[in-house]
């Protein structure tokens, strides 16, 4: 537990001091605060007030690791603080201190979600876009931008941030940009990215192309059946650009993917299509990586809103909703990882609040 938290303690001690401290007059030390505030978290607290009533309750615990010299921080003194920090920098931080790693041929899914509660008078709900690893939930990096049509600018510089060389990224139809695509090549990466309207000529030439040339494509389809709800999802690769006029523009790009998914349920059918443009060649690994970029919406946006009430959260002062954004991420890949049996998120998030060695098993569940 000591090597654990004394490199957490080490890696707080690299962000900038949000706090006065020319003045003497500071009574809580930075890495108690942070580290309480996650705990708090972790066990499903929501605001300040609750990270005060967790260390008020957990005293005794904390003070095996933390030196507390004047005691619990009140919750103004955890909302002042998390006003101030640098989110960049917290998060950096902690996913130093998590350690974990991500299979070098894994899906990253890169996606947006406004935190619609932080809005106030002096600025308009944050939006943050993060790069999620589909495989084992981790949050590599997120970039904050002003609203969500800002995602175009914002992802090539979160891509600038993170490691991304050999995985797959997946985007949605805002992302089918060319100079997205050249980042992507640059990082190494391969990528599977949602084609729609905004590119009107290329969405054209996909629906044309997989009329036209229906033989040469390669073919795969899943099919599953649940509470009487039958799905079947086919995958079509066409990698025969070569008459493309277009192709230099969007280099990269090696087939048009398209998926076909038929729903049926209580006797009625429901079909849909979707394009994409990727750099695959294996219609496996293209169906794989279609499937997967929904993890960022199941996983990660919904676990946000629903476990944690995001969007209805009040913290909207400063930095105090970024912050609050990356302790909630960095909370649920921590429990992610150290899953009781088939416990829910929320039920080991529960546990954790009764049992503090469950707690001591989640902060530390990379460390095994």
């Amino acid at each position: 537990m000591k090597i654990s938290i004394l490199k957490l303690q080490d890696e707080i001690k690299n962000l900038t001091e949000p706090r006065r401290i020319a003045y003497g007059n500071i009574r809580h030390k930075l890495e108690d605060i942070i580290i309480i505030g996650l705990l708090a978290i972790i066990c499903g607290g929501e605001d300040f007030s609750d990270m005060e009533t967790f260390g008020k309750e957990r005293e005794d615990f904390l003070r095996n690791f933390l030196e507390l010299p004047n005691g619990i921080p009140d919750s103004d003194t955890f909302r002042r603080v998390f006003e101030r920090i640098n989110p960049q920098e917290l998060s950096v931080c902690l996913k130093n201190w998590i350690g974990a790693e991500r299979a070098e041929r894994s899906v990253i899914a890169v996606d947006g979600k406004t935190i619609r509660g932080s809005s106030n008078m002096k600025h308009n709900a944050y939006h943050v876009v993060s790069a999620f690893v589909a495989e084992n939930q981790i949050t590599l990096g997120e970039i904050t931008t002003a609203e969500k049509s800002n995602e175009i600018t914002a992802v090539p510089a979160l891509l600038d941030l993170i490691d991304v060389e050999g995985a797959i990224v997946t985007a949605d139809a805002m992302s089918c940009q060319s100079a997205i695509v050249k980042k992507i090549m640059e990082k190494k990466a391969d990528f599977t990215i949602t084609l729609k309207g905004n590119q009107h000529e290329l969405y054209e030439d996909a629906i044309d192309s997989f009329a036209s040339f229906e033989d040469e494509t390669d073919y795969f389809y899943t099919s599953e059946k649940d509470h009487g709800r039958i799905e079947k999802r086919e995958y079509f690769l066409l990698k025969n650009l070569t008459w493309l006029t277009s192709k230099k523009k969007w280099n990269g790009v090696k087939a048009f993917g398209m998926e076909v998914s038929t729903v049926t349920k209580n006797d009625k059918t429901s079909r849909n299509i979707r394009y994409f443009i990727t750099s695959l060649s294996d219609v496996n690994e293209f169906a794989y990586s279609v499937r997967k970029h929904w993890s960022i919406e199941n996983q990660l946006h919904w676990s946000l809103d629903v476990i944690y009430g995001e969007d209805r959260a009040k913290n909207r002062k400063d930095n105090s909703p970024l912050n609050m954004n990356v302790l909630r991420k960095t909370a649920l890949s921590l429990v992610k990882e150290a899953q009781y049996g088939r416990l829910s998120k929320k039920k080991m998030m529960f546990k954790a609040a009764l049992n503090p060695d469950v707690l001591l098993n989640i902060i530390f569940g990379y460390k095994k």
